[in-house]
C-alpha cells in the first residue's frame, strides 16, 4: 500500500463523506480546548511576535478544519485587547496528503472570514491561507517558520504499514490472534515515525514555539487491547465473514493491514524524551464514545439528520466508512464497500 496515495478521508460532502461523519474529531477537539488554550496564551505572553504563523498537520477537509484556526485568532485576539496590543498577522498553513479535498477547503474560505469578523467584537488582524500538501514525516516547513503545530487525530497513521506482518493472517491490525511480531514491527513503526515528527517540527518551529498533538490512543500497555485497537477487529471480522461468503478471496484479506498504530501515554512520552527536542507540558488521556450521538451535546446535530441516527452501530459504521474506505477500495476494489460497512 502506497499510504501517501490513498490514505485520506472521503471527499465531498456527501453521505458517507468526511464532512458530514466526523462528528467524534470534532467532539476530540472541543474536549482538547483547555490544552490549546494554555498553549497559545503561554506563546504569545512569552513571544508577542508581530506576525503568527500557525500550521494544522493533518487538516482533512470539512467543518472541523478551520475550529482551531478559528478558536486560535480568536485566544489571540482576546490578549491583544486585554495587553492593549495591536493585532498580529496571521499565516495559516493548512496539511495534508496530497489525496485530501483542499478544494472544499478553499471554497469554505470566504465564508469562514465572513464568520469570524462577524464573531469578533473589533477588527482583526490580517489572514492569510496556505495549503500544503505533503507528509509530516518529512520537513513541510522552513526553518523556524511556525509559532504553533496542531494535530488531531492524525498522527496515529504511520508513512507505511510495517514490514514483517506477512504473517498477520485474519487481521487488519493489531489483534487478539496477531503474532507476537506483528505487535513489535507496528510499534518499531510508530517509533520511527514519531522520531522523524517531532525531529522535523523542531527544526520549523521558532524558539519558544508550541505544539498541540492529539493522538487515537489506548490507556493500556497491551498494543492487542480493545481500547487499542478493536474497531479494527470488527472490520477484520466483517471482511473475513465476506471471505467465507465467496466474496472475497482470502489471500486479498491477508495481504491487508491497516497503517496505524495506538500508541499509550508512556509510549508517547518515551520517544518525546528520546528525540529530545520538546518538553512536554501536559500528557493527558480522555475517553471518547466511537458513537458520535451517544450524549446530548450532539442533539443539534441529531434534529438535523435521519432518524437513523439513533442506531450506533449505524453512526460508527458511517464514521468508519469515512476515514476507510479509501483504503479499502485501493485494496479490494469498490464493488465490497457497500457490503462490509
Amino acid at each position: 500500500m502506497k499510504v501517501a496515495q490513498v490514505l485520506h478521508m472521503n471527499g465531498g460532502v456527501g453521505h458517507a463523506s468526511y464532512a458530514n461523519n466526523s462528528l467524534v474529531q470534532q467532539k476530540v477537539i472541543c474536549l482538547t480546548k483547555p490544552i490549546r488554550e494554555e498553549a497559545i496564551t503561554s506563546l504569545y505572553c512569552n513571544t508577542v511576535p508581530r506576525s503568527l504563523a500557525v500550521a494544522d498537520l493533518g487538516c482533512s477537509s470539512g467543518p472541523n478544519t478551520l475550529l482551531v484556526v478559528s478558536e486560535f485568532i480568536k485566544i489571540v485576539e482576546k490578549l491583544c485587547r486585554e495587553l492593549n496590543h495591536k493585532s498580529p498577522e496571521y499565516k495559516v498553513f493548512l496539511n495534508d496528503l496530497p489525496g485530501n479535498d483542499f478544494n472544499n477547503i478553499f471554497k469554505s474560505l470566504d465564508s469562514f472570514k465572513e464568520k469570524l469578523c462577524d464573531e469578533m467584537e473589533s477588527r482583526i488582524g490580517p489572514c492569510y491561507f496556505y495549503g500544503v500538501p505533503g507528509s509530516f514525516y518529512g520537513r513541510v516547513f522552513p526553518n523556524q517558520s511556525l509559532h504553533f503545530v496542531h494535530s488531531s487525530y492524525s498522527l496515529h497513521w504511520l508513512s507505511k504499514v510495517p514490514e514483517g506482518v506477512d504473517n498477520n493472517r485474519g487481521n487488519v491490525y493489531i489483534g487478539s490472534t496477531s503474532p507476537t511480531n506483528v505487535a513489535r514491527a507496528y510499534y518499531e513503526q510508530f517509533q520511527r515515525d514519531f522520531s522523524l515528527f517531532l525531529k522535523f517540527r523542531a527544526e520549523e518551529l521558532v524558539k519558544g514555539g508550541r505544539m498541540v498533538l492529539t493522538f487515537l490512543g489506548r490507556r493500556s500497555d497491551d498494543p492487542s487491547s480493545k481500547d487499542g485497537g478493536y474497531i479494527w477487529e470488527l472490520m477484520a471480522t466483517a471482511l473475513n465473514d465476506m471471505v467465507l461468503q465467496g466474496i472475497i478471496k482470502e489471500e486479498k484479506l491477508d495481504t491487508f493491514n491497516i497503517p496505524l498504530y495506538t500508541p499509550s501515554p508512556s509510549e508517547v512520552k518515551l520517544e518525546v524524551l528520546k528525540e529530545g527536542s520538546f518538553a512536554i507540558n501536559r500528557l493527558e488521556v480522555s475517553e471518547v464514545n466511537w458513537n458520535a450521538f451517544d450524549d446530548r451535546n450532539a442533539l443539534e446535530f441529531e434534529s438535523e439528520r435521519s432518524d437513523t441516527l439513533s442506531d450506533g452501530g449505524y453512526n460508527v459504521a458511517q464514521c468508519m466508512r469515512a476515514v476507510a474506505e479509501p483504503m479499502l477500495v485501493s485494496h479490494f476494489g469498490e464493488a465490497i464497500i457497500e457490503e462490509v460497512f
